[in-house]
C-alpha cells in the first residue's frame, strides 16, 4: 500500500484532476477535453502550419510542447495532455505512419500475412524519445513557483485500437481486415495483441518516468467488437497493460490510469473489475447508472475500496449549440451524476469531459461556455 502522502497533490497549483481520479473531494468538478490541443484552435492551426505537418508538430519537441500549452492560455481546464498521436507505437514498429492533410493517418507496411505478425515486436523505446522529452518539457513549462499548474496526462491507444489500425493500415468503415485476421486467424490476433500490450505497456511507463502524472489508454474502437470478442481481443490485452504499469511517478505520487472505450457502457461491469482508477465514458451511458453500478461507495480512510472515478460525457456536438444551451446540457450531465462526494476519505466522483474527441470545426468561444458552465454548475451542486 502506498503512503497517504502519495495522493496528496501538493505540488500542484490546481490538483483538483488527480484528486477526482483518486476519489477524494474537490470544490468543482475537473474538466479537460479530449483532443483539447486541435485544430478547433486558430493558434494550433498556426503552429501547425510552421511545422509543416502533423508529424513534424508531433516530433518537436518545442512545438509538442507549444500546442499543448495553448489550450491552457485560453481556457481554465484542470488538466494538460500530452500532444502526441495514439500511432506512434506502431510507427516505431517500423508500419511508416504519415498523415496526408485533411485525411487521417496511414501505414505504408500494414500487418497482412502471418510473416509480418512474426515480425513484430516491442519497439527500442529510443525510437519514442521525442515523446518523452515533449512530456518533460511541458512538465516545466507548467510549473510556475515551483509548483505545477495543472497535471500532466501521458496516453497511448489500447491494444486493440492499434491492432485495427496495423491491420487495416488506415482508419476503417467496417473493421472488415482486422475482423478476418480475428475470426479466421484468433492466434494471429493474440500473438499481435500481447506484442502490442507490452510495447503499450513499455510506451506508457517511459512517459511516467518522463513527469506524465496520469496515464489514459484510448480503446477507441473497442466498441465494435462483438460480446465475448470485445473480453477476449480488447479487455484481456488492456488488462496486461494495467498490470504491468508503474504506480509512482518520478514524484513518490501515485500515477492514476484511465481507461476509456467508446461503445464500452454494455461491458461496464465488466470493466470494473480493470486495475485502473478511472473509467471514461461516451455520450451513450447514463452516469446514474453508471455510478450505481461502479462509482463505489463512500469510505472512512485506510479501508480499500474497489469503486471507479467517472470521466465524461457530454456529446461533443453539443458544442455546436448556442451557450445557453450548452449550459444546459452540461446541467444534465452534471445532474445525471448527481452530489459529487465531500468529505474526507473517498467516494464517488467525476471528471468532466467529452464522449469522445472535439470536433475541428468546434467555435472556441463555445468552449470557453463549456469551461465556465461545468465550474459554475458543479460548485453549485456542492453547496
Amino acid at each position: 500500500m502506498w503512503g497517504m502522502n502519495a495522493t496528496t497533490f501538493d505540488s500542484l497549483h490546481n490538483p483538483t484532476f488527480l484528486q477526482a481520479c483518486m476519489r477524494q473531494a474537490t470544490p468543482h468538478t475537473p474538466m479537460w477535453l479530449m483532443r483539447q490541443a486541435g485544430r478547433y484552435l486558430p493558434e494550433y492551426c498556426a503552429t501547425r502550419a510552421k511545422a509543416g505537418s502533423f508529424m513534424g508538430l508531433a516530433t518537436n519537441r518545442d512545438f509538442a510542447t507549444e500546442v499543448t500549452l495553448q489550450p491552457l492560455e485560453r481556457y481554465p481546464l484542470d488538466a494538460a495532455i500530452l500532444f502526441s498521436d495514439i500511432l506512434t507505437v506502431p510507427d516505431a514498429m517500423g508500419l511508416g505512419l504519415s498523415f496526408a492533410q485533411g485525411e487521417g493517418p496511414r501505414f505504408a507496411s500494414p500487418v497482412k500475412t502471418e510473416a509480418d505478425v512474426a515480425k513484430l515486436e516491442v519497439p527500442d523505446m529510443a525510437k519514442l524519445q521525442y515523446v518523452f522529452d515533449a512530456v518533460s518539457s511541458i512538465r516545466k513549462a507548467l510549473t510556475q513557483d515551483g509548483k505545477g499548474r495543472v497535471p500532466l496526462i501521458g496516453f497511448s491507444g489500447s491494444p486493440w485500437t492499434l491492432a485495427c489500425y496495423m491491420v487495416e493500415g488506415k482508419g476503417s468503415d467496417d473493421y472488415r481486415l482486422v475482423k478476418t485476421m480475428l475470426y479466421s486467424r484468433p492466434d494471429l490476433m493474440h500473438t499481435m495483441l500481447a506484442v502490442n500490450a507490452d510495447a503499450v505497456a513499455a510506451y506508457l511507463n517511459a512517459q511516467i518516468d518522463a513527469g506524465a502524472q496520469a496515464v489514459m489508454i484510448f480503446d477507441s474502437w473497442g466498441g465494435v467488437l462483438a460480446d465475448g470478442a470485445f473480453q477476449a481481443f480488447s479487455l484481456a490485452y488492456t488488462a496486461r497493460v494495467l498490470s504491468q504499469l508503474k504506480r509512482h511517478g518520478t514524484d513518490g505520487k501515485i500515477v492514476p490510469r484511465i481507461v476509456f472505450t467508446k461503445g464500452g457502457g454494455l461491458w461496464l461491469q465488466e470493466m470494473q473489475a480493470l486495475d485502473c482508477e478511472v473509467l471514461g465514458l461516451d455520450w451513450t451511458v447514463n452516469l446514474a447508472r453508471a455510478r450505481a453500478l461502479v462509482g463505489g461507495a463512500e469510505y472512512a480512510p485506510g479501508v480499500s475500496n474497489p469503486g471507479k472515478a467517472l470521466q465524461g460525457n457530454i456529446d461533443p456536438n453539443v458544442l455546436f449549440a448556442p451557450p445557453a444551451a450548452i449550459a444546459l446540457e452540461v446541467a444534465k450531465v452534471l445532474d445525471s451524476f448527481g452530489k459529487p462526494f465531500q468529505g474526507s476519505g473517498t467516494g464517488p466522483t467525476h471528471i468532466f469531459n467529452l464522449g469522445h474527441g472535439i470536433s475541428q470545426y468546434t467555435p472556441p468561444e463555445h468552449v470557453a461556455a463549456l469551461v465556465e458552465a461545468v465550474h459554475s454548475h458543479s460548485k453549485k451542486l456542492r453547496n
